[in-house]
């Protein structure tokens, strides 16, 4: 049965206002830049927002910051994006920093259906508050909880028509664990192509774990921080 859904503007026709959404992508690098452009254009609002970053100014989950969809960030750090850096200064967006590590073992246990884990790192600062301890081995852990959304944007660099997907270089980062973490999955692939022309050993991330998946384009591949060295 194919997957497969006409365009981006289709596949975010599906979510409704408040919805929770994982972003692939590590600052501009892997970024499901076409589903994103595609929820900026509809004006989805009160999202929650789950990406290790918010990419840059004008760019990526920026566009949604700077239009104001989005209510709350469940990110790693600020980073480079001033909208989001004045956001949250002013208490205008709900932010919730995670350390990256966990950041990414709680898209990997929610993904995984484990409720939560224990972690030694944050224990003794503002991330632990509020939250149990225990002792394990004489260190103290935080208990921290699985990570699931209602949907997941991914983009890969390969997908066939029932779902699976190849990941290339830098986009393999949060791409797969969140495609595992959310109640629909939708991928858009730089190459769509039929079932069978991937080798089942090259599958990154199985077809059984994406509900809708669509053809990209028009990749900017932008720099994110541009650096000029002098010698």
């Amino acid at each position: 049965m194919t997957k497969v859904i006409e365009s981006a503007d289709a596949a975010v026709a599906l979510i409704p206002d408040g919805a929770t959404i994982m972003m692939g992508g590590f600052g501009l690098a892997g970024i499901p830049e076409n589903l994103v452009a595609a929820l900026h254009r509809r004006g989805t609002r009160n999202l929650t927002i789950v990406s290790n970053n918010a990419g840059i100014d004008g760019a990526g989950i920026g566009l949604l910051l700077a239009s104001r969809q989005v209510r709350k960030m469940i990110a790693t750090y600020v980073g480079e994006n001033k909208e989001f850096e004045r956001q949250f200064l002013q208490k205008e967006i709900e932010v919730e920093l995670v350390p990256q590590g966990t950041f990414s073992e709680r898209i990997r246990a929610g993904g995984a259906g484990i409720a939560g884990f224990f972690t030694p790192t944050g224990v003794g600062t503002l991330i632990a508050e509020g939250k149990e301890t225990r002792d394990f081995n004489g260190r103290a852990h935080v208990l921290e909880l699985g990570l699931t959304a209602d949907f997941s944007f991914v983009k890969a660099w390969k997908g066939d028509h029932l779902g699976n997907l190849v990941y290339r270089k830098t986009a393999r980062n949060f791409n797969p664990m969140m495609a595992t973490a959310a109640r629909c999955t939708i991928a858009e692939v730089e190459h769509l192509v039929a079932p069978g022309a991937i080798d089942p050993d090259h599958v990154h991330t199985p077809g059984i774990f994406v509900k809708h998946i669509l053809q990209g384009h028009d990749y900017t591949r932008r720099i994110e921080k541009r650096t000029v060295s002098h010698g």
